[in-house]
């Protein structure tokens, strides 16, 4: 169980970081709270205003572990420790030419994230419905509706990314 779980802990990982080179937070807002989501718009919305991408090529999980464990207020509170490796640039957005950053070798970067989620709700048991239109939805793909386009709120119901600290 650990294991899927620390799997799900770096997709949610590499989906933020695919989403920063997209441009579109969107592919990963279901997986952020609000704050989170906030504060990764902003600083995408600046990218796009300079018409720049930031990249983060041939970027993989190196090792995660598992922290802590609580439970507070009803939610459990799950603490990663996440080494990931990855060149981190900045493109020109129209030309796609090398602006500034590490495009030559990978850097290691060392994270702490912090995952939240209601502790009285069962992942494994409950199907998602899009709740614009009521189609069933693979949450795990990309939290948006294959049918209408709308995202997915999951309101704590799954993990959510609350928080991420560099080392």
């Amino acid at each position: 169980m650990e294991e899927k779980l620390l799997g799900k802990f770096s997709n949610i990982y590499i989906m933020l970081l695919y989403a920063f080179m997209t441009n579109d937070l969107e592919k990963a807002r279901h997986y952020l709270s609000d704050d989170m989501y906030l504060k990764y718009k902003s600083k995408i919305d600046e990218y796009i205003k300079n018409n720049e991408t930031r990249m983060f090529d041939e970027a993989n999980v190196a090792n995660i572990s598992i922290e802590s464990k609580e439970i507070v207020d009803n939610f459990e509170i799950v603490k990663v420790k996440l080494i990931s490796r990855y060149m981190d640039y900045v493109i020109d957005s129209n030309t796609k030419k090398y602006k500034y950053g590490v495009n030559d070798h990978r850097i290691e970067k060392t994270n702490i994230l912090t995952f939240k989620k209601n502790k009285n709700y069962n992942l494994d048991k409950k199907i998602y419905t899009c709740l614009n239109c009521g189609a069933n939805i693979d949450i795990n793909f990309n939290g948006v509706c294959p049918y209408c386009g709308k995202s997915t709120d999951l309101k704590y119901k799954d993990y959510i990314l609350v928080d991420l600290k560099e080392v």
